[in-house]
Formats: structure tokens, sequence, C-alpha cells
């Protein structure tokens, strides 16, 4: 594709492996500030995770009624791919998508994960997936040309149909969300200067680009962050948000029409280089935002990595106090209007005012993150991690 050429190759040879975001609406309820609450109240410090333990302490936060800390627990996937594609549909059930074209599904809440990978992938970069429920799930493949392609199952990975192949050089997919179980949307970097949006009305069996006329034109080497499955969410019936960065400024794009026409506006979230940019987006309604990002390389600092909307990604306001590095994945806490977590490389953060201020819960490594209704929140990314979070 043009635009990032090898400087786009060479991000994505950082970014080897894979989530996946479902664009979820959040709405309050008693069963997330009872989440949010035992995230937050205090409990006995656990030690730093280090990747080598099967719990990862969220630090001295959280605790339940029998005083133990909230904790990433690490479930086996028995594999050791990049997992940057998470689908969480409940607390038993979780969909996984990463390097080496794999595709893990569980149903007992990560004691067992069954290997639903297509036939014949093994050379694609899977980053994104989204899943309706135990047996439906739509994937992408991540790539120029023909590496970036769709996938759709309706039995739970038994068989896949390729719904959609690229055959554009230019073009080069990076995620992609659903409103509801018909009509999702797929991006593109820019394709002729504008990013390039692919639509499905029925629940990804089929796929159109939209026309580009209502898309504002691209910066000189803007592109999306194929780094968590969150640089394309979406939250209600028509409102998405489009994430940014490798250019002068760092923006998120808005639309309110499932894709048709869209704004964008700068971030405060330092841009101005390949590496750099807004990696994430999470709303829990079509108001309320959160951004999260950095410089995704491990020796460069990542100031103001966070920052917040409060009028649907019109303007963002700077963290207060940001997460301490690059994050590259985020997501706010089921049914609660001002907790989120947020994850990368080297931790795990916190917010329970919305995004002003973030404390780190938990040193260990991951790449995306995705809460239910159902109070479960997941996490997943290098070396085949993946945990859910226990009480």
């Amino acid at each position: 594709m043009r635009g990032l050429g090898k400087t786009r190759r060479t991000r994505l040879t950082g970014f080897t492996g894979r989530t996946g975001s479902t664009g979820r609406l959040v709405t309050a309820g008693v069963c997330g500030l009872a989440l949010a609450a035992t995230l937050t109240a205090p409990a006995q410090a656990h030690g730093p995770d280090q990747g080598s333990g099967r719990t990862a302490g969220l630090g001295s936060v959280g605790g339940s009624s029998g005083g133990k800390a909230p904790h990433w627990e690490l479930k086996d996937s028995g594999t050791d791919v990049r997992f940057r594609g998470l689908s969480a549909v409940s607390r038993n059930t979780a969909w996984l998508a990463g390097s080496k074209g794999t595709v893990l599904r569980t149903a007992d809440g990560g004691k067992n994960w069954r290997n639903v990978s297509p036939p014949g992938a093994a050379e694609l970069e899977f980053r994104d997936i989204e899943a309706f429920d135990s047996r439906r799930a739509v994937v992408l493949a991540i790539g120029e040309g023909e590496a970036s392609r769709v996938f759709r199952t309706e039995d739970g990975g038994a068989t896949w149909t390729e719904s959609f192949r690229n055959t554009d050089a230019k073009a080069f997919y990076d995620c992609i969300t659903f409103f509801d179980s018909r009509h999702g949307l797929a991006m593109s970097d820019p394709v002729d200067g504008k990013f390039r949006i692919l639509s499905t009305r029925d629940g990804g069996r089929s796929w159109k680009v939209l026309p580009s006329a209502g898309m504002p034109a691209a910066q000189t080497g803007e592109a999306g962050f194929a780094a968590s499955g969150q640089c394309l969410v979406s939250s209600g019936p028509r409102d998405v948000w489009l994430a940014t960065g490798g250019a002068p400024r760092g923006r998120v794009l808005h639309s309110s029409d499932r894709g048709l026409t869209w704004t964008a506006t700068d971030t405060p979230i330092p841009a101005g280089d390949p590496a750099r940019g807004v990696f994430a987006v999470a709303f829990r309604d079509r108001t309320h935002g959160i951004a999260v990002g950095g410089d995704y390389r491990a020796d460069q600092a990542s100031p103001q990595a966070a920052a917040t909307s409060r009028d649907g990604g019109r303007t963002w306001t700077t963290a207060g106090t940001p997460p301490p590095a690059y994050r590259s994945g985020v997501t706010w806490l089921p049914h609660s209007r001002t907790s989120a977590l947020a994850v990368g490389p080297t931790g795990t953060d916190l917010t329970t005012d919305g995004g002003r201020t973030w404390r780190t819960l938990d040193t260990g490594s991951y790449d995306t993150v995705d809460c239910t209704p159902d109070r479960a929140c997941w996490a997943s990314g290098e070396k085949g991690r993946v945990a859910r979070l226990e009480r």
C-alpha cells in the first residue's frame, strides 16, 4: 500500500501477533458498580506479575469479601502465538485471533481452548475478531493486498467461509467492528488519500467498499494501528470511531451514519512519527470516550498516553494522570459510567473517574482487553498470553 511503504512493514513486524473490540454499548448497572468497587477497595498487596506465574496480581488494588485482590489469572492457551484479536462473549466464552492464522475459542472460562483456525490460514496475521456468541464470529487478517481477508463462521469455528479478499494492492485493512449482528464495518489505511471503509449488512457474509466522498483527506503518513483490534469501534446502532497515528497529529474520526460521512478531530496524544499516535478508542455510549496510545517502541517514552471526550469525539482532553507508558487497548468496565481498563506491553491501568486519572494495577504484558455484560473481563497478548479477571 502507498503512504507508509516500508515504514508500515517495519511497524507491523514490531506487531507480530495480535484485540479486538466488540464495540458494545455499556450501560449503568449494579453488577458493574460492584466490579468497579472491588477494583478500588483496599486489599492485601500482591506482587507484580513478571509473566512467570499463573496469576497476575493487581497490586494493592481490589478485594473481595474474602480479602483476595482482583487479579489477572493466566489461562493456558496451549500456544505461543501473539493474540492481538480478542472478543469476549461472556465469563465462559471468548475468542482469540493471532499470528500464524490462529483462532482459539473457549466455552469453559479458559480451562480449555479449542483451535478453530480456518484451514490454510497459517500464513495470515489475524488482528481483530468480532464474535456474536459461542458459534458466530468474524475474523480479520491484515496486510497488503490479498493478505487482508475476512472469514466468517456460524458453527463455532468448525467451518469457515472467506467472505472478503482485498484485491487492491494499495489497501491495507486494520480493524473491524459491528453495530449489531448484521451491520458492520472494516477500515483500511488510506487509499488515494482517504481511509477506505468496507461495509456489511448481512453479518459479514458479503462486503462492499463505501463511497469516499464523505471521508476527510488523510494526513501524510497517517494510518491505523493493527495493534489491538480497537482502531475502529462502534457504540449503538450508527456511531463509529476510527483512531489514527503515524502522522503529524494523532486523530479520531467519527461517523454517525455507519461510515458514510466522517469528521476528524485532533487529539493531544503525541504523534509525528510512524510509531506514535492513537492506538485504541472505547466509547461507553455515543458521547463518552477514551483514547489511548503513545509510542510502541520500548525505548521511547509515551507522555500523554490517554485522552477523554465527553462530546462524541468532537473534542479531546489530556488525562490529568495518564498511564505511565504506551497502551494499545482500552475497554470500559461492564455497566460502569466511570471505570475503564487500559493495557499494554508494560502493564494494566485502571481509571475510576472516566479517564481523567489512571493508576497501574499490574505489570504483565497484554495487547488488548475486553469486558462482557456478565462482569467478565479478558485480556490477551504476546507468547500465547490470555487471562481473565478473577476476584
